[in-house]
C-alpha cells in the first residue's frame, strides 16, 4: 500500500489507516481485524484516551505489541474523565497533558507514540503552555510527532501558522468538504490532513439505501441526499468501483491528505477499506465531476 510522509516528520503512513474507535470489547475479534488490516498493508492506527475510557488503547496495544516496530500508533489527549460529575472535562494544561500521554503509553504498553494529538482545543486555551507540553514530550522521546484534532478554524490557523505540528485530523469526505478551504494553508506549512469519517457514517457506501436519511447529514437535507447519493453511486459505477472505494479514493487523492482512517468492525469492512488502495487513481476530471455533485461547504463557527 502507498505510504505518504506525515507533514515534515519522519513518519510515512499508509494511505488507508485504521480508526479504532469502532472496535468492540471482544479482544480476540479486535486482534483479528487489526491483524487483517496489517496484512493488507495498513501501518497507521489511530486511537484516543477517551475511547471506551481508555480500554480502546489497551486493546490496540495488546493487538499490535508483536508488530510494534512495524506500525505507527497515534493517540489523542486533553480530555479528563471526572467520575464524580460523570462527564469529560477539557484540560489543556501542560501538567495534565504530560500526565495524559504517560497514561496512554502505559495502556498501549509502549515506550513512545508515533503521533500524539491535542484532542480538541479552543482559542481560549493557554496556547504557549500547550505547545511547550508537546515540545517537551518530543524532546523526552515520548512522542515522535504531534498534531491536533480540530475543526475550529481559529484554532487550526493558530497552530498551523505558529507551531511545527505535522498533522491536523479533520472530518473529511465527499459529503463534508469543509476542510478544503484550509488545504493551501496546510500545503504552505507542510502539514498533513488525517481524514476521519471519510465514508460519512456509511452514506458513501453501496449500502447507503439502508440508511435513515430523514435527519439529513450536516447541511444536506433528506431530499438533497436522496438526489446526491444516487449520482455519486452512478459515478462509481462508471469507474467500476464500489461506492465506498470511490469515497475513500476521493479523500486520499488530495495531496494534502496523508491518510484516511475509516473505522471497521468486521473483516469485510477491513478488506473493503483496504481494497480502495488498489483502485485506479481518480483523474482531475473525475474529481471535478464529483465536486460538481456535492457542496464545497465552509466552517461557519469559531472563525
Amino acid at each position: 500500500m502507498k505510504r505518504n510522509q506525515l507533514g515534515s516528520s519522519s513518519l510515512f503512513v499508509s494511505e488507508i489507516g485504521f480508526g479504532t474507535m469502532s472496535l468492540s470489547e471482544d479482544q480476540n475479534h479486535n486482534e483479528r481485524i487489526l491483524h487483517e488490516a496489517l496484512d493488507k498493508g495498513v501501518n497507521f492506527f489511530d486511537t484516543a484516551d477517551l475511547y471506551q475510557f481508555g480500554m480502546n488503547e489497551v486493546s490496540v496495544g495488546k493487538a499490535l505489541a508483536p508488530y510494534r516496530n512495524n506500525v505507527l500508533i497515534a493517540s489523542k489527549g486533553g480530555n479528563d474523565w471526572h467520575s464524580q460529575e460523570g462527564s469529560w472535562r477539557w484540560r489543556p494544561e501542560k501538567a495534565y497533558l504530560k500526565e495524559a500521554v504517560k497514561s496512554s503509553l502505559k495502556r498501549l504498553n509502549t515506550d513512545y507514540l508515533d503521533l500524539y494529538q491535542l484532542h480538541g482545543g479552543t482559542i481560549d486555551d493557554p496556547f504557549d503552555e500547550v505547545v511547550e507540553a508537546f515540545q517537551e514530550m518530543k524532546q523526552e522521546g515520548l512522542i515522535r510527532a504531534w498534531g491536533i484534532s480540530s475543526i475550529r478554524p481559529n484554532v487550526i490557523r493558530k497552530f498551523a501558522e505558529q507551531t511545527d505540528i505535522d498533522s491536523v485530523m479533520m472530518q473529511y469526505s465527499l459529503l463534508d468538504r469543509r476542510p478544503e478551504e484550509w488545504f493551501d494553508l496546510f500545503k504552505n506549512n507542510q502539514i498533513s490532513v488525517i481524514a476521519r469519517g471519510p465514508l460519512a457514517k456509511g452514506l458513501l457506501a453501496d449500502s447507503w439505501e439502508k440508511r435513515d436519511l430523514q435527519k439529513g447529514y450536516l447541511d444536506y437535507t433528506e431530499s438533497e441526499l436522496a438526489d446526491v447519493l444516487p449520482r455519486i453511486e452512478e459515478e462509481a459505477g462508471k469507474l467500476n468501483m464500489k461506492m465506498q472505494h470511490l469515497g475513500l479514493r476521493y479523500a486520499i487523492e488530495q495531496p494534502e491528505v496523508a491518510t484516511a482512517v475509516p473505522g471497521a468492525s468486521s473483516s469485510e469492512q477491513v478488506h473493503d477499506n483496504c481494497d480502495a488502495a488498489n483502485q485506479a487513481s481518480l483523474t482531475s476530471k473525475q474529481i471535478g465531476a464529483l465536486r460538481l455533485i456535492t457542496k464545497e461547504g465552509r466552517y461557519e463557527n469559531h472563525r
